[in-house]
């Protein structure tokens, strides 16, 4: 029976002790990284070898595809894009602008299709404030919470009519962190009703969205004790009811430095809180295991919001030119310098 759970894998190809573990733990879901990747060929070999093992063709695979800094797939290979910022620095119509974003998303999205890639980590909902730390920086849309929400929507539709899920990211809001939480603990002191005004309103605008991963970030106003990933307040009374997303909860990467503890600790700590699945990410055997084993079965609930979000790969449209999508966004961008 599937875990809730999303792992990441260690190169190009499955070791045979990676293909025993899938074998014993069914993740739901693979994750991939710029070691995974090297062709169109290979990155189809794989994909495929993961869906053989846990036995469900439609079984998610994830990257981290936004454009920019954060691009798993990129040159020689495959283009590269732009990232979120630049789209809303054109001197073009807001609708434009949107326009842009999709056709952007939907290009990326048939990249990862062709692959055998099923989920991009995209759009990033959050609202940079002064003080907040480069992490964000140039991959948030815009500073203002309804362009933010406007652009981002539009790449989660371009990605959908690519038939790739979009995973909103990182609820409620990573904006005004003035820390990597890749490497420690941020903490937000902004008020609740500052946070409502600007960083929730993204997330409140798309919450329709499949799926959604969590910030490793302290909300003091709202629980000083932990954060958002491991925080039951957060994520019953923030994510799930004033933003109201219903969808798929997964956590940001387990084995980032902002949490604390064991990895089995640490897993335990975001089912309690109510996420509905893990991730992990850096490929490291050991630390898979000990998520894992700490996984309950993906049922009940979250089994449901897995299989709604799954529903909507079936939203693909004809495919975008490719040469004359690009050509518009290669004359477009040009104008911002």
């Amino acid at each position: 029976m599937t875990k809730a759970f999303i792992c990441g894998v260690s190169a190009l190809a499955l070791t045979e002790d990676e293909r025993a573990f899938l074998r014993a733990h069914q993740p739901w879901g693979l994750i991939l990284f710029k070691r995974n990747v090297q062709s169109v060929a290979q990155i189809a070999s794989l994909t495929q070898e993961f869906r053989n093992i846990v036995g469900r063709a439609d079984a998610p695979v994830l990257v981290d595809q936004e454009g920019g800094r954060v691009q798993r797939l990129g040159p020689p290979v495959w283009p590269k894009y732009a990232p979120a910022a630049c789209f809303n620095a054109l001197p073009v119509s807001t609708e434009r602008k949107a326009e842009l974003v999709r056709m952007s998303a939907q290009l990326m999205g048939q990249d990862l299709r062709a692959c055998g890639i099923n989920v991009d980590c995209l759009p990033v909902l959050d609202v940079p404030a002064p003080g907040g730390h480069d992490v964000i920086g140039d991959r948030a849309y815009a500073a203002d919470p309804e362009r933010v929400a406007l652009l981002g929507g539009a790449a989660a539709q371009g990605l959908l009519q690519a038939g790739v899920l979009p995973v909103i990211k990182h609820v409620p809001g990573h904006g005004r962190a003035g820390a990597d939480s890749h490497l420690e603990l941020p903490r937000v002191e902004a008020s609740l009703a500052d946070l409502e005004r600007v960083d929730f309103v993204p997330f409140q605008k798309l919450a329709h969205l499949p799926m959604a991963m969590t910030a490793h970030v302290v909300y003091a106003a709202i629980d000083p004790a932990g954060p958002a990933t491991t925080s039951r307040k957060v994520v019953q009374e923030i994510i799930r009811s004033a933003i109201g997303f219903e969808g798929l909860l997964m956590s940001d990467d387990l084995s980032m430095k902002a949490l604390s503890g064991s990895f089995t600790e640490r897993t335990k700590a975001l089912f309690a809180a109510g996420v509905d699945m893990a991730l992990h990410c850096n490929g490291d055997l050991a630390e898979a295991v000990s998520v894992a084993e700490a996984c309950p079965q993906l049922d009940g609930r979250a089994a449901e919001r897995a299989d709604k979000a799954l529903s909507r790969l079936a939203e693909t449209c004809p495919p975008l030119d490719p040469v004359d999508a690009r050509a518009q966004l290669d004359s477009a961008l040009a104008m911002a310098g």
